[in-house]
């Protein structure tokens, strides 16, 4: 079997946590790992780490290894979107890699999962992976249902039809309900949350793109190569649309594990523990007289008074509060600050590269202040900057330093001055991470005012 994890999503729900420049398949929710390491380790009981393919864009690359070293999966193989294209497309061409790179045939199953999922316990998962697989293997398209546990709005849902081995044959899919349709679905009896999870053989898989998605198919039919060429002229659509709404094949198992989609504010309050009233509290926040509520803080104290029902959550430059059963909403917010052209609705003040990460302290007309860590052994690219010159205060590790054609250590508590046009790198050669103060002056300030000659991470 090969496990095809989506991972690509950019994610408005969980806005300000979650934003285009790390989604929430990133985040740490419910545990020290995050929810795509998480997703990784619930597959290694049934594959080995060189079975998983994690189909992602270069932007998230960084965070795609860090997370399979913390799965201890460093072996798994990274595909990377020109674009994206919706999952429809992803799985296809996860498909033709585990065929041209992978050696897979057209009797294997592949397991298809999203990565930003929270599913325990695993043991439970396993067993419906596994019948999940001995389904697929009778050439069946397979969903993973969920039991509801109320009217949800949010989810996608599936109608179940007559028995079939471990679970049924399906019906039709219905999409996101309103509450009163929602609740008709619950009193039925015969419906189940989409999961979004799939198994099918790969022969089955592409049989059924052939039937029902044609363009896609024929675009499959190329090597893995041509199709990385040719992908952006592969139409935008999930396989549900494709495939799973159209086939006869499809059938749902009911997935025996508890889940949950952290599709919003309100799923987040579901999975985190709760005090004597009701209460989930995460950072540095002082509750009084509150009940039922969510308060998520990052950077500063949070205190609520009387609060009912309601949903905090903070970082350091955006904080959101919002009533409770209203967090779907999050991503109207989002789409505002799109428009308006908002920094918040893409970044945050902390940005992650390979090398390392940096936090914007500070600034104003003429100059930029940031906190900039480098990870042991890592280095930025050799590069000059047109319209900025550059001041770094060492404050915590040692230093190298490349200007011009000259090399020096700058230790804790010293600084080098970096001028404007000027050839430059800054590597940690030691064991600690490197923390470094840089104040930026000049006329502009944007970080595309980069110019790379060298870079180990194919950015030059």
């Amino acid at each position: 079997m090969k496990v095809i994890i989506l991972a690509g999503g950019g994610g408005t729900r969980l806005f300000p946590l979650s934003r285009t420049c790390f989604p929430k398949q990133f985040m740490k929710i419910d545990s020290k790992d995050s929810l795509l390491a998480q997703t990784v380790q619930r597959f290694l009981p049934v594959v080995k780490p060189s079975d998983v393919v994690i189909v992602t864009n270069k932007e998230y690359m960084h965070h795609v290894k860090a997370d399979l070293a913390t799965a201890r999966a460093s072996e798994a193989h990274i595909l990377l979107e020109p674009e994206a294209r919706n999952t429809a497309p992803a799985i296809a061409l996860a498909a033709r890699y585990c065929q041209d790179v992978l050696g897979a045939t057209d009797d294997e199953v592949m397991f298809v999962s999203p990565a930003d999922h929270v599913v325990h316990p695993i043991e439970d998962f396993i067993r419906s992976v596994r019948q999940g697989i001995e389904a697929a293997r009778l050439q069946k398209v397979v969903t993973f249902g969920i039991k509801p546990t109320g009217p949800e709005t949010g989810y996608g849902y599936i109608q179940a039809g007559k028995p079939f081995d471990f679970g049924y044959t399906v019906k039709s899919f219905r999409e996101k309900p309103d509450r009163v349709t929602a609740e008709s679905y619950v009193a039925a009896g015969n419906y189940f949350w989409n999961s979004g999870m799939f198994a099918f053989t790969l022969g089955c898989f592409f049989e059924e793109l052939k039937t029902h998605q044609s363009a896609i198919y024929e675009q499959a039919q190329a090597s893995y190569t041509e199709m990385l060429t040719a992908f952006a002229e592969m139409p935008s659509i999930s396989i549900d649309y494709a495939v799973a709404e159209k086939s006869s094949r499809v059938i749902t198992i009911p997935l025996a594990s508890y889940w949950n989609d952290i599709g919003s504010w309100d799923a987040i309050y579901d999975v985190l523990p709760k005090d004597s009233s009701g209460n989930a509290i995460r950072g540095d926040c002082m509750p009084i007289d509150c009940r039922n509520s969510l308060m998520m803080g990052q950077s500063r104290l949070i205190a609520g008074i009387g609060l009912q029902d309601v949903l905090v959550v903070e970082t350091d430059d955006v904080i959101i509060v919002a009533q409770k059963g209203e967090s779907q909403k999050v991503k109207d917010l989002v789409a505002k600050l799109k428009a308006q052209g908002r920094r918040e609705a893409d970044e945050h003040t902390t940005m992650y590269r390979p090398w390392g990460s940096y936090t914007v302290m500070g600034e104003g007309p003429g100059y930029k202040m940031k906190k900039i860590v480098v990870i042991p052994g890592a280095s930025l690219s050799l590069q000059m900057h047109y319209h900025r010159s550059e001041h770094w205060i060492v404050i915590a590790g040692t230093a190298k330093v490349t200007i011009d054609e000259d090399e020096q250590m700058v230790h804790e508590n010293e600084s080098v001055y970096i001028p404007q046009s000027t050839k430059h790198r800054l590597e940690n050669p030691g064991k600690i991470p490197l923390e470094i103060i840089e104040v930026q002056n000049g006329k502009y300030l944007g970080e595309d005012d980069i110019v790379r000659f060298e870079d180990i991470y194919g950015r030059a």
